[in-house]
């Protein structure tokens, strides 16, 4: 269960983080309408559905909404059905009686994962979301949605640094001569747009109605790997310099600041987690041969 914070975003002092602090004041457990009516679902997406908000936006709604301490509770509440049945979908208040959340600090030194445990813990029938018994479906729809607001144009679940910005950094830089890193590039920002396109398909998708499907995998699969790639490729472009927190991936330069927008140690050593956090790249890929190409299930044990 992630309940952690993100990573500092230096947006403390936005001008509507007050706004939105004081409407989650006023409504300390509001309901999925009242959500969705304020624009915080979806709050990137234009009005009304969103708030257009930008990444700065974004990450103050995120950090904001983190503090209302809610979590996800699937539990199985008829022992005797079917594996995928019986169960049912809870919203949990993360400061009832008999929780415990332990941070799991990672090698950035910040913790994005919790371990969780619940000790007799008891929440109120009426925090039952849909019908009972029915929660592995609705856990489903909760996990494609993740899976595309992880897959957002930041090469970091969304966050950070982008292709273009590589590509712009590196221009701005004068440029490289190495073929091999040219190609690299080019490669790179073919990527960034083909995840752009998918991202619009899923968007449009979205406000027409259709919850997230395989496409969903199919964006997560490409985008954690494009992540990899973008953070592996600004580190090789920063050269011997890289191994320095101020220095970015501008070639030969070791005097050109930190890489805008992103922390450039905090990135690359992030990373990894790509492929693993949010379903990892075997299980996207399972999904997408299962329920977009037709192949067989894995056999039953």
């Amino acid at each position: 269960m992630d309940t952690a914070p993100p990573p500092a975003s230096g947006t403390d002092d936005h001008p509507q983080r007050g706004e939105l602090r004081s409407w989650l004041e006023a409504h300390p457990s509001p309901t999925g309408r009242q959500l969705a009516e304020r624009g915080l679902v979806a709050p990137h997406w234009p009005a009304p559905w969103g708030l257009g908000a930008d990444p700065a936006l974004q990450l103050v709604v995120d950090e904001e909404l983190r503090r209302a301490q809610f979590g996800i509770l699937l539990a199985r509440t008829e022992p005797d059905a079917p594996k995928h049945q019986g169960i049912s979908y809870f919203v949990c208040p993360m400061d009832v009686p008999g929780i415990t959340v332990r941070p799991l600090f990672d090698m950035t030194g910040s913790h994005t994962f919790n371990e969780v445990f619940l000790d007799e813990v008891r929440i109120p029938r009426e925090n039952l979301v849909g019908e009972r018994g029915r929660g592995w479906s609705l856990g489903k729809v909760t996990l494609g949605n993740e899976r595309v607001s992880l897959s957002g144009a930041g090469a970091l679940w969304g966050m950070g640094p982008t292709a273009d910005d590589l590509v712009a950094t590196v221009k701005a830089a004068g440029g490289t001569r190495d073929p091999l890193l040219r190609q690299r590039l080019a490669s790179l920002w073919s990527e960034g747009e083909i995840l752009r396109l998918l991202r619009m398909r899923t968007v449009a998708a979205a406000v027409a109605g259709v919850p997230p499907g395989a496409e969903a995998s199919v964006r997560k699969a490409l985008a954690d790997e494009h992540g990899q790639h973008l953070m592996g490729l600004a580190r090789d472009l920063a050269g011997a310099s890289g191994m320095l927190a101020s220095a970015g991936p501008t070639p030969g330069r070791s005097d050109a600041g930190p890489w805008p927008d992103a922390i450039y140690d905090y990135g690359f050593l992030f990373a990894p987690a790509l492929t693993i956090g949010g379903g990892t790249s075997e299980v996207q890929r399972n999904i997408i041969a299962e329920r977009t190409l037709g192949l067989p299930h894995d056999p039953e044990v």
